[in-house]
Protein backbone atom coordinates (compact mmCIF):
# COMPACT_ATOMS: atom_id res chain seq x y z
CA UNK A 1 0.00 0.00 0.00
CA UNK A 2 1.37 3.45 -0.88
CA UNK A 3 0.92 6.73 1.00
CA UNK A 4 -2.05 7.86 -1.09
CA UNK A 5 -3.94 4.62 -0.51
CA UNK A 6 -3.09 4.61 3.21
CA UNK A 7 -4.31 8.16 3.80
CA UNK A 8 -7.50 7.65 1.81
CA UNK A 9 -8.31 4.56 3.83
CA UNK A 10 -7.25 5.82 7.28
CA UNK A 11 -8.61 9.36 6.91
CA UNK A 12 -11.57 8.54 4.66
CA UNK A 13 -10.92 11.57 2.48
CA UNK A 14 -9.93 12.50 -1.05
CA UNK A 15 -6.20 12.81 -1.67
CA UNK A 16 -5.25 15.47 -4.20
CA UNK A 17 -1.47 15.47 -3.86
CA UNK A 18 1.51 13.51 -2.51
CA UNK A 19 5.08 14.70 -2.18
CA UNK A 20 8.11 13.12 -0.59
CA UNK A 21 9.10 14.64 2.75
CA UNK A 22 12.30 12.67 3.28
CA UNK A 23 13.01 9.03 4.11
CA UNK A 24 9.82 7.08 4.81
CA UNK A 25 7.72 10.26 5.21
CA UNK A 26 5.29 11.76 2.68
CA UNK A 27 3.32 14.99 2.83
CA UNK A 28 -0.17 14.26 1.61
CA UNK A 29 -2.93 16.73 0.78
CA UNK A 30 -6.29 15.28 1.81
CA UNK A 31 -9.53 17.28 1.85
CA UNK A 32 -7.48 20.49 1.29
CA UNK A 33 -5.36 19.81 4.38
CA UNK A 34 -1.72 18.64 4.48
CA UNK A 35 -0.97 15.63 6.67
CA UNK A 36 2.15 13.56 7.33
CA UNK A 37 2.10 9.91 6.27
CA UNK A 38 4.94 7.85 7.73
CA UNK A 39 5.69 4.24 6.85
CA UNK A 40 6.78 2.08 9.78
CA UNK A 41 10.36 0.78 9.77
CA UNK A 42 9.40 -2.62 11.19
CA UNK A 43 6.84 -4.65 13.15
CA UNK A 44 5.09 -2.57 15.81
CA UNK A 45 6.75 0.70 14.79
CA UNK A 46 3.59 2.59 13.90
CA UNK A 47 1.71 1.33 16.96
CA UNK A 48 4.60 2.30 19.24
CA UNK A 49 4.91 5.80 17.80
CA UNK A 50 1.15 6.41 17.89
CA UNK A 51 0.95 5.26 21.51
CA UNK A 52 3.93 7.45 22.38
CA UNK A 53 2.41 10.55 20.80
CA UNK A 54 -0.86 10.03 22.64
CA UNK A 55 0.92 9.49 25.97
CA UNK A 56 3.19 12.50 25.61
CA UNK A 57 0.30 14.70 24.51
CA UNK A 58 -2.10 13.56 27.23
CA UNK A 59 -1.77 16.74 29.32
CA UNK A 60 -0.76 19.22 26.57
CA UNK A 61 2.55 20.06 28.26
CA UNK A 62 4.67 19.94 25.11
CA UNK A 63 2.70 19.94 21.84
CA UNK A 64 2.98 16.78 19.73
CA UNK A 65 1.31 15.96 16.41
CA UNK A 66 -2.19 14.52 16.61
CA UNK A 67 -2.58 10.94 15.41
CA UNK A 68 -5.10 10.94 12.56
CA UNK A 69 -4.91 7.28 11.64
CA UNK A 70 -2.70 4.23 12.15
CA UNK A 71 -2.41 0.65 10.95
CA UNK A 72 0.35 -1.94 10.91
CA UNK A 73 2.21 -0.18 8.09
CA UNK A 74 1.33 3.53 8.12
CA UNK A 75 0.92 6.34 10.66
CA UNK A 76 -0.92 9.49 9.58
CA UNK A 77 -0.33 12.61 11.67
CA UNK A 78 -0.97 16.31 11.86
CA UNK A 79 1.46 18.42 9.82
CA UNK A 80 3.17 21.36 11.56
CA UNK A 81 5.00 23.89 9.33
CA UNK A 82 8.49 24.78 10.54
CA UNK A 83 9.66 28.21 11.71
CA UNK A 84 12.95 29.66 13.01
CA UNK A 85 13.95 29.07 16.65
CA UNK A 86 13.38 31.85 19.17
CA UNK A 87 14.59 32.38 22.71
CA UNK A 88 11.04 32.70 23.99
CA UNK A 89 10.02 29.38 22.49
CA UNK A 90 13.19 27.72 23.79
CA UNK A 91 12.44 28.81 27.34
CA UNK A 92 8.79 27.77 27.09
CA UNK A 93 9.89 24.38 25.79
CA UNK A 94 12.32 23.89 28.69
CA UNK A 95 9.61 24.61 31.24
CA UNK A 96 7.08 22.39 29.46
CA UNK A 97 9.53 19.49 29.14
CA UNK A 98 10.15 19.56 32.88
CA UNK A 99 6.41 19.29 33.51
CA UNK A 100 6.08 16.48 30.97
CA UNK A 101 8.80 14.45 32.68
CA UNK A 102 7.15 14.90 36.04
CA UNK A 103 3.89 13.39 34.74
CA UNK A 104 5.71 10.15 35.47
CA UNK A 105 5.40 6.59 34.26
CA UNK A 106 4.33 3.29 35.79
CA UNK A 107 7.87 1.88 35.81
CA UNK A 108 11.31 2.27 34.33
CA UNK A 109 11.22 0.76 30.88
CA UNK A 110 7.44 0.62 30.60
CA UNK A 111 5.99 1.28 27.14
CA UNK A 112 3.30 3.93 26.68
CA UNK A 113 -0.21 2.68 27.45
CA UNK A 114 -1.34 0.52 24.56
CA UNK A 115 2.13 0.49 23.01
CA UNK A 116 4.08 -2.70 22.22
CA UNK A 117 7.07 -3.81 24.26
CA UNK A 118 9.09 -4.24 21.06
CA UNK A 119 9.44 -0.72 19.70
CA UNK A 120 11.95 1.25 17.64
CA UNK A 121 14.36 4.16 17.92
CA UNK A 122 14.92 5.36 14.39
CA UNK A 123 15.69 2.20 12.42
CA UNK A 124 16.94 0.23 15.44
CA UNK A 125 14.80 -2.15 17.50
CA UNK A 126 14.27 -1.14 21.13
CA UNK A 127 12.77 -3.25 23.93
CA UNK A 128 10.54 -1.60 26.55
CA UNK A 129 10.04 -3.83 29.57
CA UNK A 130 9.07 -2.60 33.07
CA UNK A 131 11.69 -2.70 35.83
CA UNK A 132 11.65 -1.47 39.41
CA UNK A 133 14.94 0.43 39.10
CA UNK A 134 16.61 2.41 36.34
CA UNK A 135 20.13 0.85 36.48
CA UNK A 136 18.77 -2.66 35.87
CA UNK A 137 16.57 -1.50 33.01
CA UNK A 138 19.31 0.59 31.41
CA UNK A 139 21.92 -2.16 31.58
CA UNK A 140 19.59 -4.93 30.40
CA UNK A 141 17.78 -3.13 27.57
CA UNK A 142 19.85 -0.08 26.60
CA UNK A 143 23.47 -1.19 26.91
CA UNK A 144 23.93 -4.96 26.74
CA UNK A 145 21.88 -5.71 23.57
CA UNK A 146 23.67 -3.06 21.53
CA UNK A 147 27.12 -4.03 22.78
CA UNK A 148 26.33 -7.57 21.54
CA UNK A 149 25.25 -6.17 18.17
CA UNK A 150 28.50 -4.24 17.93
CA UNK A 151 30.54 -7.30 18.91
CA UNK A 152 28.84 -9.28 16.16
CA UNK A 153 30.16 -6.64 13.75
CA UNK A 154 33.64 -6.80 15.33
CA UNK A 155 33.45 -3.17 16.46
CA UNK A 156 34.71 -3.92 19.99
CA UNK A 157 37.54 -6.14 21.18
CA UNK A 158 37.19 -8.53 24.12
CA UNK A 159 39.09 -6.06 26.29
CA UNK A 160 36.79 -3.21 25.29
CA UNK A 161 33.67 -5.25 26.04
CA UNK A 162 34.93 -5.58 29.62
CA UNK A 163 34.55 -1.79 30.00
CA UNK A 164 30.83 -2.06 29.26
CA UNK A 165 30.50 -5.12 31.50
CA UNK A 166 32.13 -3.26 34.39
CA UNK A 167 29.89 -0.25 33.85
CA UNK A 168 26.75 -2.40 33.89
CA UNK A 169 27.91 -4.01 37.14
CA UNK A 170 28.61 -0.65 38.73
CA UNK A 171 25.63 1.16 37.25
CA UNK A 172 23.88 1.58 40.63
CA UNK A 173 26.89 3.67 41.71
CA UNK A 174 27.09 5.58 38.43
CA UNK A 175 23.37 6.40 38.18
CA UNK A 176 23.28 9.18 40.76
CA UNK A 177 20.49 9.82 43.28
CA UNK A 178 17.39 7.62 42.80
CA UNK A 179 14.50 9.27 40.97
CA UNK A 180 10.98 8.13 40.13
CA UNK A 181 10.35 7.08 36.52
CA UNK A 182 9.80 10.02 34.18
CA UNK A 183 7.62 10.25 31.08
CA UNK A 184 10.29 10.38 28.36
CA UNK A 185 10.23 11.28 24.69
CA UNK A 186 13.16 8.90 24.40
CA UNK A 187 14.76 10.25 21.20
CA UNK A 188 14.98 13.97 21.87
CA UNK A 189 17.84 14.80 19.54
CA UNK A 190 17.76 18.09 17.66
CA UNK A 191 15.98 16.65 14.61
CA UNK A 192 12.99 15.70 16.73
CA UNK A 193 12.77 19.13 18.38
CA UNK A 194 10.53 20.82 15.82
CA UNK A 195 10.45 24.62 15.88
CA UNK A 196 7.13 26.05 14.73
CA UNK A 197 5.39 29.41 14.66
CA UNK A 198 3.61 28.73 17.96
CA UNK A 199 6.52 27.10 19.82
CA UNK A 200 8.48 23.86 20.02
CA UNK A 201 6.83 20.56 19.16
CA UNK A 202 8.23 17.09 19.83
CA UNK A 203 8.03 14.58 16.98
CA UNK A 204 9.12 10.98 16.30
CA UNK A 205 9.12 9.71 19.90
CA UNK A 206 10.65 6.53 21.28
CA UNK A 207 8.57 7.07 24.40
CA UNK A 208 8.95 5.01 27.57
CA UNK A 209 9.32 5.37 31.31
CA UNK A 210 12.89 6.29 32.16
CA UNK A 211 15.29 8.74 33.76
CA UNK A 212 14.67 12.39 32.90
CA UNK A 213 18.42 13.00 32.49
CA UNK A 214 18.21 10.79 29.38
CA UNK A 215 16.14 13.32 27.42
CA UNK A 216 18.40 16.14 28.60
CA UNK A 217 21.48 14.24 27.43
CA UNK A 218 19.88 13.57 24.06
CA UNK A 219 19.21 17.28 23.58
CA UNK A 220 22.96 17.81 23.94
CA UNK A 221 24.16 14.98 21.72
CA UNK A 222 23.74 16.58 18.30
CA UNK A 223 23.48 20.29 19.11
CA UNK A 224 19.91 21.46 19.71
CA UNK A 225 19.34 25.15 18.92
CA UNK A 226 19.29 27.56 21.90
CA UNK A 227 20.19 24.68 24.21
CA UNK A 228 21.34 26.86 27.13
CA UNK A 229 17.96 28.61 27.20
CA UNK A 230 16.14 25.26 27.12
CA UNK A 231 18.19 23.71 29.90
CA UNK A 232 18.12 26.83 32.05
CA UNK A 233 14.34 27.09 31.89
CA UNK A 234 14.04 23.35 32.50
CA UNK A 235 16.14 23.52 35.66
CA UNK A 236 14.17 26.48 37.01
CA UNK A 237 10.84 24.80 36.32
CA UNK A 238 11.90 21.49 37.86
CA UNK A 239 13.03 23.31 41.00
CA UNK A 240 9.76 25.24 41.15
CA UNK A 241 7.87 21.94 40.93
CA UNK A 242 9.78 20.60 43.92
CA UNK A 243 11.91 18.19 41.88
CA UNK A 244 15.23 19.96 41.23
CA UNK A 245 17.84 18.29 39.09
CA UNK A 246 20.71 16.74 41.02
CA UNK A 247 23.63 19.19 41.30
CA UNK A 248 25.93 16.78 39.44
CA UNK A 249 23.51 15.79 36.69
CA UNK A 250 25.80 17.11 33.96
CA UNK A 251 28.48 14.64 35.06
CA UNK A 252 26.18 11.83 33.90
CA UNK A 253 25.55 13.15 30.39
CA UNK A 254 27.99 10.59 28.88
CA UNK A 255 26.15 7.77 30.67
CA UNK A 256 22.78 8.80 29.23
CA UNK A 257 24.28 9.38 25.78
CA UNK A 258 25.73 5.88 25.81
CA UNK A 259 22.57 4.18 24.52
CA UNK A 260 22.09 6.36 21.42
CA UNK A 261 25.81 6.14 20.69
CA UNK A 262 25.73 2.34 20.93
CA UNK A 263 22.60 2.24 18.80
CA UNK A 264 24.24 4.41 16.15
CA UNK A 265 27.35 2.24 16.28
CA UNK A 266 25.28 -0.92 15.78
CA UNK A 267 23.44 0.61 12.82
CA UNK A 268 26.05 2.86 11.22
CA UNK A 269 29.39 1.69 12.68
CA UNK A 270 32.29 4.07 12.12
CA UNK A 271 33.24 6.59 14.77
CA UNK A 272 30.15 5.97 16.89
CA UNK A 273 31.77 2.87 18.39
CA UNK A 274 34.76 4.96 19.57
CA UNK A 275 32.43 7.59 21.01
CA UNK A 276 30.41 4.92 22.83
CA UNK A 277 33.53 3.41 24.36
CA UNK A 278 34.71 6.85 25.50
CA UNK A 279 31.29 7.54 27.04
CA UNK A 280 31.39 4.22 28.90
CA UNK A 281 34.84 4.94 30.30
CA UNK A 282 33.79 8.44 31.34
CA UNK A 283 30.76 7.00 33.15
CA UNK A 284 32.63 4.56 35.37
CA UNK A 285 32.43 5.69 39.01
Amino acid sequence: MNAREAVERLCRGEVTGVRRGGGSICLVTVDSKVVVAKRGVGPGATAAEAAGLRWLGEHDDVPVPSVLGVDDEWLVMQYIPAAPPTTEHAQCFGRALAKLHLRGADAFGCPPPGGPADAWMGVAPMRNEPHEDWPTFYARHRIEPYVRMCVDQQLFSTHEVKVFDELCTRLPEAAGPPEPPARLHGDAWSGNVHWAQDGVWLIDPAAHGGHRETDLAMLQLFGTSLLDHILGAYAESAADEGAPLAPDWRDRVPLHQLFPLLMHAAVFGGGYARQALSAARASLP
